[in-house]
């Protein structure tokens, strides 16, 4: 079996490394030198240490990478998906398209699954996501993760298919729930990150986790989650991992804004864009999201860590829902 990875970062690398053992693999980049730089030195950078077996092939040929395979996965970054896209989908052949990006695209207000729906309106979609490194998968660490789908599509052979000795599939049939749960996530790690960093202690952390749980909730049922998608791998798990590691890049991110110290911007934080584009859409649906409209604003510049504090604080005592 072949299966093509659409994105050479560090996910769609580690991805790649992961499946190679028994399929064959087909890794496009869009950077021609990038690409053959890996394909020569047979390893990426941003993963170090991992070493890219004979399976798999590293290509910027777009046609040879996806022509014939029999998946597709997108590992490219979400607010890059829909151009690109729009560039490779005439080469699809009605393979699977299965997302493995997180996030909300700034443009549409859309995640991860439906931007690919609208990409590609004929084919099979789905989406892969929970709690996972990059460099975890590609060491061959045991790792869980949510393959979501509508019910209509063959996921139980999907499943069989793209699970290994070290990466275990469970499907779902609530694609919208798991878009949403691994979007959300990003932005709760920024706000743990910047309570950390600002030295407010891990009873403040557990705190942001178990509210911040409780506006991923509010908001994804609201647009049609079921809610045991959100407690689980896709959900939860995800947030858990996300909010307790500086091995996230949205968690680092709000350490560096906590401590108030530069963060490299060629970094993809894709927390960030999603506070910005979930701002608007929850204030147009009367979502109360305090959690995600501070973050939106330490993103943004305009409210410090401590007005955030000061913020979420002085809000009217309630009932926990």
């Amino acid at each position: 079996m072949t299966v093509c990875i659409l994105g050479a970062g560090a996910f769609g690398t580690a991805l790649a490394i992961a499946l190679s053992d028994t399929h064959h693999i087909r890794l496009w980049g869009r950077n021609a030198k990038t690409v053959a730089g890996m394909g020569a030195g047979r390893e990426n950078t941003k993963l170090p240490g991992a070493v890219l077996g004979s399976n798999i092939t590293v290509t910027s040929n777009a046609k040879a990478a996806i022509q014939g395979a029999d998946f597709i996965l997108s590992a490219i970054p979400l607010q890059s998906t829909r151009a690109t896209m729009a560039d490779l989908v005439g080469h699809f052949e009605g393979q699977p398209l299965i997302g493995c990006s997180k996030g909300v695209d700034l443009a549409t207000g859309l995640g991860g699954y439906s931007v690919l729906q609208t990409c590609y309106p004929d084919g099979p979609v789905g989406l892969l996501t929970g709690p996972s490194f990059a460099t975890d998968i590609a060491r061959g660490l045991p790792t869980a993760l949510t393959l979501a789908a509508d019910a209509s599509q063959a996921v139980s052979a999907w499943q069989s298919d793209l699970s290994t000795d070290t990466l275990r599939l469970y499907i779902s049939h609530d694609p919208i729930g798991a878009e949403l749960g691994g979007a959300l996530k990003n932005v709760m790690a920024i706000a743990c990150g910047a309570a950390m960093g600002a030295g407010l202690g891990e009873s403040a952390r557990a705190a942001l986790i178990t509210r911040g749980q409780a506006e991923i909730m509010r908001y994804a049922v609201h647009l049609g989650a079921q809610p045991e998608t959100l407690a689980g791998l896709s959900g939860f798990g995800d947030l858990c991992l996300t909010c307790t590691s500086d091995k996230s890049r949205n968690y680092r991110f709000g350490m560096a804004l906590g401590q108030a110290t530069p963060f490299d911007p060629s970094i993809t934080v894709e927390g960030k864009a999603t506070a910005l584009a979930l701002l608007p859409i929850m204030q147009r649906l009367e979502i109360d999201m305090p959690i995600t409209e501070a973050v939106a604003g330490l993103c943004s510049g305009t409210v410090t860590v401590s007005q955030a504090l000061a913020t979420l604080m002085a809000r009217p005592l309630r009932k926990e829902l």
